[in-house]
């Protein structure tokens, strides 16, 4: 694994775990590069749990055992001084601010598929209609795909409320592909609207936090960023740089894969937007 990539590895599979293996978790999330001083006896009486409890979250966790565990926590490049150190609120709060946003960007190598990718951007630009499906925190990033795919020339749709969502979702032509976007996965609109897509024999590209979730469980590709309790309050905003990423991503990799008409459609979309511009 790379630097910076333990935490979040973790906070992808938090989700999926059960109680005691979360409690394991949360010990690797708050001890961080200090595990390389801890045994696996002392992160099961840290986590009120056994050892073999702990052996079996380091697997859940997509490592081979605790040693694995601790090799990627040495890796780990430790944590800047804490942004309480400053008296200055300002100061707390853009440094809380700026380092989620950097530990949700520096997760991506991690916990983002490289498969995954080339697929689903396959997909896109071989699809006869995409459905863009997000609403709440995640409407925004919805809209910046929508209009992003569209700039390539692609046929999108992205429906103003649920209901017409679901609506379009039942009617997608083949073969057709819904891009569902949702920090938690567990938006019921967004996963009802993925699963009527599914039913009607669209792939579903999922963008989402955890690699665990209603949404994952339907979604023929899940390209997985962002996470939890990065700062408190922040979480979602910082998983929504690491959504639009994953979008920057495969806009270009469709961009790459439909050549001369994509390329006619990005000019177009430049005149346009020149065309708005003083």
């Amino acid at each position: 694994m790379e630097r910076n990539s333990l935490s979040a590895a973790v906070r992808a599979r938090v989700p999926g775990l059960h109680a005691a293996e979360a409690r394991v978790a949360r010990v690797v999330l708050d001890q961080g590069v200090h595990l390389v001083h801890l045994s696996v006896i002392d992160v099961a009486r840290l986590a009120g749990t056994s050892a073999s409890t702990v052996v079996r979250a380091c697997r859940r966790l997509g490592f081979r055992g605790f040693q694995e565990l601790k090799i990627t926590a040495a890796r780990d490049t430790p944590r800047s001084a804490d942004p309480q150190d400053d008296p200055d609120p300002a100061a707390q709060v853009l440094a809380a601010t700026v380092r989620a946003a950097q530990e949700a960007l520096g997760g991506l190598g991690v916990t983002l598929s490289h498969a995954s990718l080339r697929d689903a951007a396959g997909a896109l630009s071989r699809a006869s209609r995409v459905l863009v499906a997000g609403t709440g925190l995640s409407g925004a990033t919805a809209t910046d795909a929508a209009y992003r795919l569209r700039a390539l020339g692609l046929p999108v749709d992205l429906p103003p409320d649920p209901l017409t969502a679901q609506l379009a979702a039942e009617l997608l032509p083949e073969p057709s592909v819904c891009l569902a976007i949702s920090h938690s996965g567990a938006t019921r609109s967004t996963v009802d609207t993925a699963r009527r897509a599914a039913a009607a024999g669209a792939r579903v590209v999922a963008i989402t936090s955890y690699a665990r979730s209603p949404l994952t469980e339907l979604s023929t590709w899940a390209l997985v960023g962002g996470g939890q309790d990065l700062v408190f309050g922040m979480e979602a905003v910082a998983s929504r740089l690491a959504h639009l990423t994953i979008v920057d991503t495969l806009s270009m990799l469709v961009l790459g894969l439909r050549g001369g008409p994509a390329e006619r459609a990005v000019s177009a979309s430049a005149e346009v937007t020149a065309s708005h511009s003083y």
